[in-house]
């Protein structure tokens, strides 16, 4: 044996006594005696290193192996030692037990962690001097004696020899221990090594036997039911396998604390136990298994840009029980040989490195594969940044039309926001430590020539790489019933099984999402057990923003009272009028307590089915219907039922389990005949969101009661710690189909949205009626991003409409409207041309009924046929285009949904899109001057006339010598009528915010100025708000009755002002609160009514003449480039919801001959 690992056995001993607990930074001075003081400016740290990872043992960052791989980059004594995980968490902060030595190294092991934990894979740095002359080094004193050998016979052991520093000011180089191998006396007579404290060697000299004892024990599964057929291990050997009642015996064992069993059941996690110390003839031992859980993605490798000769890392972090050990890497699809690690690192780069990187990891529970991240590499002098900015439309105001361009457009660019090349250091990290985008460089501001008056824009000129805007990720949202919309109010929200928020009383919610979260996984618990606990994975914007969901819940069904020690059979199917689908039988004497007695008495037995054959529990599907494949692919789920169990003991409420339950599916309700052969029964993990196989289903002949002899498909299954389950068959007919979203009808790309939830349900449609479905299969939901979005389907090539999906889309609680397909289909409108279409089928909901609403479209999932032009160009993709389908321009083909905006329109002088935090550009006249902490504003307005005005708002730099007298943006909206009064209509009018600008340096109050459209006479300012503005300096002149000025307020004054303020980490979310009270004229309320006479800052009598010239709304209507566009004709829908919000109990309506109604509902 080498001197250097015995060397460094010799530091980990001695070090681990020293520091047992992680303290972040471990210095020299600490282990050696007295504090030493030696000034940090002679001292600096290395780089950091990761030589290990913690598979095997655990994580050894030991000196000597780095010294091995990096010898000049660290010094011979290190004066201090800091280690940090790969998520650059310090080791103090872990948690983890841990240890170190600056002489040795620093180190993890495994099985200090406690069970079911694993050590962090870790990265250390030195302290070393600045000079490592003679003359900055101390003294040693002599070596002391070498100490005795402690080996026994046989062995081999250590002999330790020691040295003091004889410095007080300079550190000493070179080793403060040494050690040496020695051999133990020999031993008597034998060759076996083993030594026995107690009993005997046996034959194969790998155990030690005790005649006298029997070790008797018994093992549970998870769930705390019987565990038969276990296998009892030791050393890798079987012993012994566990009866039917999970008990074992095994004479021989010894009670000596040194052996050790593996416990091993599939489906379980193998489970190590020590046999204790005994001095009885009998042991006993109780071994509670816990499930196995598959691997899941923690952490996906990150896209990464670097330039020919860089170094980059890709980073893989999988859990699972027991953990994955095994990791390989893909490169395009191909593996790369000798990466089997977590990190790849790929050195010296060059171009034909480009590409997709994805890593698989495996273990005893399964495999996964991550999803893929691109590497782009760039020559050395090659710009990552184009500096010439995209094309950028903005819409101007009504009076702003430009006889250049001959529409109401003007071109600002943009720059886009992918990644870049910027200053990267040269540590080797899994995430970069900043990350750059291409942003602005230079800004010009140009003015345009309006009626009467200069508008002011900037406009983008020239891009470059920059550190990308910090974002952040929100989602929020409303849990409701999804039979009559009744709020889940107070539930709570769990994610990792860890409880993160609750729901309100009108069942909203809101939650931050946390950093690198991959996969967002909430479970909804209701505490007054009215609703299943519903699991759901709620997709959102990774590039920041709040994104709206409504979570639809399903009642729980009433519970039944059933006897333990009976054959009882449920029925399942909520459909009336038709047979049930499946039936759940369980034998006699199957319940069993937590702890896993038997249980006798009565159960109540409350099991919840959602129904396919009924479309509208679609929304109530249990999280994503994906599964694990066996080579680790994410797999999608085509579902025939879910259930949720909950059996409780009826007179204590204890909640129980059962074995040995049996699940018969009736076969003439799968209509598919190729899904008989591959049903499979599915339990949901809540904390992956994933399905995992519970058992396979067998074809067989039986009779239910007096009935004929009916095919079931039948299945077992036991009823543990899980209570959700699905019957389902993997389906590999997939395809994606492109959607995008608009502002308007415009459907130009400046008026995409992003961040649009786009939903589709995959139906199964009756035999020979396409447009009526028979039963749905699936749920899936995307996020519109800047290019629109992919959403998974199942298609079929053969037959056009064996699937169809629906399609909806919905912004922050407000439905969308898809493109009319009635009288007839206009392919230029709906995005998809012809034959195409027509093979199809596309239809909007209120294709057959006008009363219906107008907010999804239905189509055939016909697949495209292969070398056909005109189907290779979307809207619909085989499943192996995703890319495509992802990077399709926009005249490729796709299908649309509009915004119903109301009349409103906004402008600002700096460009930001809302739906893109991203886009955010420091500028003085930005109108949001800090991201993520947007601040909405508005003010109330209230209109004495017969007619809907328009308002605007004019917002000028009021108090800041940068910005004062220039225009930060505008605002304009229509008002909104009084249901009860004909004559009076009501405003809430965005405006500026006062505040610090970009600089946070000092406070501009905005100058605002509210101007009603028409012949209008100020008749009353609300009197808290004008003593406001009196006792706080300086005051806005108003001079003109027409119009009214003030100073925006730097407090957020509240509904007794007329002002209504919010701030929010997403702008849209901030103006929808700010609204909500504004119509309701409540500081902490919200209406999607205008109460026209509550919280009102401003009050105007307007004359009777209605406004002859076009409006702001009207002249919207123009594309660029066009003086008209064919726009959909809307009905009642679109008024209503821009008038009230939302429906509500009393409605302002137009007829089709422009007169107003109204109407009770």
């Amino acid at each position: 044996m080498s001197v250097w690992p015995l060397i460094l056995v010799v530091g980990i001993t001695s070090a681990a006594v020293v520091t047992a607990v992680a303290q972040g930074t471990w210095r020299k001075d600490s282990l050696s005696g007295p504090a030493v003081y030696h000034s940090e400016d002679n001292y600096e740290w290395t780089t950091w290193f990761n030589v290990d990872h913690p598979g095997g043992r655990g994580d050894y960052e030991q000196l000597e192996a780095i010294r091995f791989y990096y010898r000049a980059r660290v010094c011979s004594a290190p004066r201090a030692l800091e280690a940090r995980t790969t998520d650059w968490i310090p080791a103090r902060n872990t948690g983890e037990k841990v240890h170190a030595d600056p002489h040795v190294g620093f180190w993890c092991l495994n099985d200090e962690q406690g069970p079911g934990r694993n050590c962090s894979n870790y990265a250390v740095r030195f302290l070393c001097p600045k000079d490592n002359s003679p003359a900055s080094q101390g003294t040693w004193g002599p070596w002391s004696d070498w100490s005795s050998c402690p080996a026994l016979c046989g062995q081999v052991g250590v002999q330790v020899r020691s040295r003091s520093c004889q410095s007080q000011s300079l550190p000493c180089i070179g080793n403060k221990v040494e050690g040496k191998a020695c051999n133990g006396p020999d031993c008597p007579g034998t060759d076996c090594s083993l030594r026995c404290v107690k009993g005997k060697v046996n034959a194969e000299c790998d155990a030690c036997m005790c005649q006298e004892h029997t070790l008797l024990g018994s093992v549970r599964s998870s769930g705390g039911l019987i565990a038969a057929g276990a296998a009892i291990l030791r050393t890798g050997k079987l012993l012994t396998l566990t009866d039917h009642n999970g008990h074992f015996r095994i004479p021989g064992i010894c009670p000596d604390g040194n052996t050790t069993l593996m416990v091993s059941l599939q489906g379980h996690a193998p489970h190590t136990v020590l046999v204790p110390h005994s001095s009885e003839r009998t042991s006993v031992l109780s071994v509670q298994l816990e499930r196995a859980e598959k691997p899941c993605v923690l952490k996906n490798p990150e896209n990464k840009v670097r330039r020919e000769g860089q170094t980059a890392a890709f980073c893989c972090k999988v859990a699972g029980t027991p953990q994955p050990d095994q990791y390989q890497w893909f490169h395009n699809n191909s593996l790369l040989e000798s990466h089997p690690d977590s990190m790849l690192v790929l050195k010296d780069l060059h171009a034909d490195q480009a590409g997709e990187y994805y890593c698989r990891a495996s273990g005893p529970a399964g495999a996964i594969k991550t999803k893929p991240a691109t590497l782009t590499v760039l020559g050395k002098d090659e710009p990552s940044c184009n500096p010439n900015p995209e094309s950028h439309l903005i819409r101007l105001p009504h009076d702003c039309y430009q006889n250049s361009t001959n529409s109401l457009y003007y071109e600002v660019g943009k720059c886009p926001t992918h990644t870049c090349v910027g200053q990267l250091d040269n540590g080797i990290r899994c995430k970069d430590s900043v990350n750059y985008c291409c942003g602005v460089a230079k800004m010009e501001k140009r003015q345009l020539t309006c009626q009467g008056y200069q508008l002011p824009t900037m406009v983008v000129t020239e891009c470059s790489c920059q550190k990308c805007v910090d974002t952040k990720a929100t989602v929020r949202g409303r849990a409701i019933a999804a039979d009559t919309g009744e709020p889940m109010r107070f539930g709570h929200i769990y994610m990792n099984g860890v409880r993160v928020s609750r729901t309100g009383y009108k069942g909203t919610f809101s939650i931050q999402v946390p950093p690198d979260t991959e996969r967002l996984v909430l479970t909804f618990v209701d505490n007054m057990q009215k609703f299943v606990n519903t699991t759901k994975v709620l997709p959102f914007n990774t590039r920041g923003g709040a994104i709206y969901h409504e979570i639809k819940l399903l009642r729980k069904k009433s519970p039944v009272t059933i006897l333990s020690t009976e054959t009882n059979f449920l029925e399942l199917g909520e459909v009336e009028g038709q047979e049930s689908m499946v039936q759940i039988q369980i034998p006699p004497n199957s319940f069993y307590k937590q702890n896993g007695e038997v249980f006798m008495g009565q159960v109540n037995s409350s099991v919840t089915f959602l129904d396919p054959r009924d479309v509208s529990t679609a929304a109530a599907a249990q999280s994503d219907l994906n599964f694990v494949g066996e080579d680790g692919d994410t797999l999608p789920l085509r579902t025939y039922g879910m259930f949720s169990v909950d059996f409780s003991d009826a007179d204590a409420g204890e909640p129980l389990n059962a074995g040995a339950v049996k699940v018969f599916l009736d076969s003439d309700q799968v209509k598919m005949p190729e899904h008989l052969n591959s049903m499979k029964l599915w339990s949901l993990n809540p904390d992956t969101g994933l399905w995992e196989e519970e058992g396979t289903m067998q074809m067989e002949k039986k009779r239910r009661g007096k009935r004929e002899e009916r095919t079931f498909l039948i299945g077992n299954m036991e009823i543990r710690e899980r209570r959700l389950f699905n019957l389902d068959v993997p389906e590999n007919r997939r395809c994606y189909v492109k959607v995008r979203a608009f502002r308007s009808e415009r459907f130009t790309p400046s008026e995409q949205v992003e961040g649009v939830v786009v939903s589709l349900i995959n139906m199964e449609p009756t035999a020979g009626y396409s447009t009526n479905p028979r039963a749905w299969g699936r749920f899936d939901s995307v996020i519109t991003g800047p290019n629109g979005a992919c959403l998974p389907a199942f298609c079929d090539e053969q037959k056009d409409d064996a699937y169809s999906a629906y399609v909806m889309a919905n912004l922050g609680g407000e439905e969308l409207d898809a493109v009319t397909s009635s009288p007839k289909l206009n392919p230029n409108l709906i995005g998809v041309p012809q034959p195409y279409l027509g093979r199809l089928n596309y239809r909007r909901t209120d294709h057959d009924d006008a009363r219906v609403k107008k907010t999804a479209f239905s189509i055939n999932l016909a697949k495209p046929t292969p070398n056909t032009a005109e189907e290779g160009n979307g809207p619909v993709y085989s499943f192996e285009n995703l890319k495509e389908c992802e990077e399709a321009p926009f005249s490729a083909a796709h299908f649309r949904f509009a915004r119903v905006e109301g009349d409103r329109y906004d402008y600002n002088t700096v460009p930001f899109n809302e739906d893109d935090p991203m886009s955010w550009t420091e500028d003085y006249l930005s109108w949001w001057p800090k991201p993520m902490e947007y601040r909405a504003c508005y003010i109330k307005v209230k209109l004495n006339s017969p007619h809907e005005l328009n308002v605007r708002s004019r917002n000028m730099g009021g108090t800041h010598p940068r910005t004062a007298g220039q225009l930060y943006g505008l605002r304009d909206i229509r008002s909104i009528r009084d249901l009860d009064h004909n004559t009076v209509s009501a405003v809430c009018l965005e405006f500026k915010c006062s505040g610090m600008l970009y600089d946070q340096e000092r406070v501009d109050r905005t100058l605002v100025k509210v101007m009603p459209q028409g012949s209008c006479k100020r008749d009353n300012v609300n009197s808290m708000l004008q003593e406001y503005l009196v006792n706080h300096l300086p005051l806005a002149v108003n001079n003109d009755t027409n119009e009214f000025t003030m100073l925006a307020p730097l407090d957020p004054l509240g509904h007794n002002y007329g002002i209504y303020t919010v701030t929010d980490q997403d702008p849209r979310t901030a103006k929808e609160i700010a609204l909500g009270r504004c119509f309701d004229g409540t500081s902490d309320g919200a209406s999607r009514v205008m109460k026209t006479n509550e919280g009102v800052a401003l009050t105007f009598t307007c004359g009777d003449k209605q406004v002859t010239r076009q409006s702001v709304f009207q002249a919207l209507q123009n594309s660029p480039g066009q003086q008209s566009v064919t726009s959909v004709v809307r009905g009642d829908s679109r008024q209503n919801r821009r008038r009230q919000r939302g429906s509500n109990t009393r409605r302002s309506t137009r007829n089709s001959m422009g007169k107003r109604t109204q109407t009770a509902r």
